[in-house]
């Protein structure tokens, strides 16, 4: 079966551009034109794509805000194509939940190299079999390391992959102060291109979950989850 790739982009010629390339190397394009089409795309049933190519300035919703929507569920790779160019953009692109980002003009050689480097990844992290099967269990918070299930207070909480990586890596070692380098290096790969202000991020969306996990800013260092007994 052949891998899925969804392509958002509002210029067709590169938009055309991008998916010949990547049909050439077997790939299954979906390409729309509007991020609105792509999250109906992302919400249906069935063939879903393994990697979004997504540019920024789309008409409508913005490829911002369609990152962070794809984020609060899933931890598919995002590869950004913008014509943004500042540091900044690339920063926000990023800590917004994009694992690449390539500023237009692009060679789309290199964006398919990009592509095989991230579907390789996303592959691993889903395929790698947990090393333990026992829950991790701390006052309120538990872990079922071999079903990838969280619950906190006996309700079960719907996480994405990252966020279940990061409670793990807190949770087993209580009361450990983890930097947010350790923390990047540990979740995302020691390959990832962003800065460490997106471990703040996906620490933002733990607590959003779990308002009263007790997970404290060690400031100027990173994070701890606290033992409350």
């Amino acid at each position: 079966m052949n891998r899925i790739i969804g392509l958002v982009e509002d210029d067709t010629n590169i938009r055309d551009i991008v998916e010949g390339y990547l049909k050439k190397e077997g790939y299954t394009v979906l390409a729309v034109d509007t991020a609105e089409k792509a999250w109906d795309i992302f919400n249906r049933e069935h063939d879903h794509p393994e990697l979004w190519v997504l540019d920024i300035m789309l008409p409508g919703m913005d490829g911002y805000e369609f990152c962070q929507k794809i984020r609060q569920t899933s931890e598919v790779p995002i590869i950004i194509i913008s014509a943004k160019d500042e540091e900044v953009d690339k920063i926000l692109g990023l800590e917004l939940g994009g694992d690449d980002y390539l500023t237009k003009p692009f060679s789309p050689r290199e964006l398919v190299a990009r592509v095989k480097r991230h579907l390789k990844r996303w592959e691993a992290m889903r395929s790698n079999p947990e090393q333990s099967i026992e829950s991790i269990k701390t006052g309120e918070l538990e872990l079922n390391e071999s079903e990838r299930r969280v619950y906190y207070k006996e309700e079960e909480i719907e996480v994405t992959t990252k966020e279940f990586e990061m409670l793990k890596i807190l949770a087993s070692q209580v009361n450990r102060a983890f930097s947010r380098e350790e923390l990047l290096i540990k979740v995302w790969g020691e390959d990832y291109y962003g800065s460490d202000r997106a471990v703040d991020d996906l620490v933002k969306r733990i607590r959003k979950k779990m308002k009263d996990l007790p997970i404290e800013t060690v400031w100027g260092h990173g994070y701890r989850l606290r033992d409350k007994s």
